[in-house]
């Protein structure tokens, strides 16, 4: 039985020839991200790890994005705590005020995320990168913790759902149009511990904002992650943003799903 495009992804970084779904694996990472409000959580939990550097200072982020500014003497505690990380741990990615901001923006547009990666983040939208191809999902503090000290995550391989986008969309519909309307398809926990996979020949009208905002909303049906194929657009936008290597993902033709 052939491979989803996420299993295609897990398989390759977990050193594995192939997967299914529910199989237990271990996954290198490519990058591990956190904000000011999950990081001072995965710092304590590092430092009870008792290692003394990150597994790989390029391929951890940090970005002030909830709380920063500061709204108070508290957000600027958690602040201070995750700056002195990242300068004591030489973490290349922290975003300082004056280059911090919504995080699921800069990630892709300060080239940090590209196809064929496997990504965690401290925030259940860290889905949003699978439109660039890459698999990428929300994790506790305790997993970034683990992922900036030893640079893998486990992961139960999730089932996919196959999402087949037809036609031109009408004028004025968005991604966040489409995306709600899935929603309202499936309920909020339609896609439960499952991929979310787009495809179709409606992706030629979605442009790369429209298959981020669908991606980030995968976590509004209880989704694992949400994933595009890499196409024209995808890789015109990571010539734009990124200098990493990337690697393009596709679907078996023979692959399963749990629904299309």
């Amino acid at each position: 039985m052939g491979m989803t495009m996420t299993q295609k992804i897990l398989a390759a970084h977990a050193g594995l020839e192939s997967v299914k779904a529910g199989q237990l694996i271990e996954a290198n990472l490519d990058l591990v991200l956190g904000n000011d409000v999950t990081t001072p959580v995965a710092v304590k939990a590092f430092q009870n790890i008792g290692v003394d550097k990150v597994f790989d200072k390029n391929k951890v982020a940090i970005i002030p994005d909830h709380f920063t500014p500061n709204k108070d003497i508290k957000s600027a505690e958690h602040c201070k705590i995750i700056r002195e990380f990242a300068y004591e741990k030489e973490v290349k990615n922290y975003f300082e005020v004056g280059q911090m901001g919504i995080e699921h923006c800069l990630v892709p547009e300060a080239g940090l995320a590209v196809p064929g990666d496997v990504i965690i983040g401290a925030d259940s939208h860290t889905c949003t990168y699978g439109a660039l191809g890459a698999f990428s999902t929300g994790v506790g503090s305790t997993d970034m913790a683990v992922g900036m000290a030893r640079g893998v995550a486990w992961f139960k391989v999730p089932s996919a759902l196959k999402f087949v986008l037809k036609n031109k969309p009408a004028k004025w519909v968005s991604g966040k149009d489409i995306i709600l309307h899935i929603i309202g398809m499936i309920g909020v926990d339609g896609a439960l511990y499952k991929s979310m996979e787009f495809c179709g020949d409606g992706l030629d009208y979605l442009t790369m904002d429209d298959r981020f905002t669908i991606a980030n909303m995968a976590i509004e049906a209880g989704g694992k992650n949400g994933i595009f194929p890499v196409d024209d657009k995808t890789i015109e936008y990571v010539k734009e943003h990124s200098d990493k290597e990337w690697k393009k993902f596709e679907a078996d033709e023979d692959a399963e799903y749990y629904a299309v």
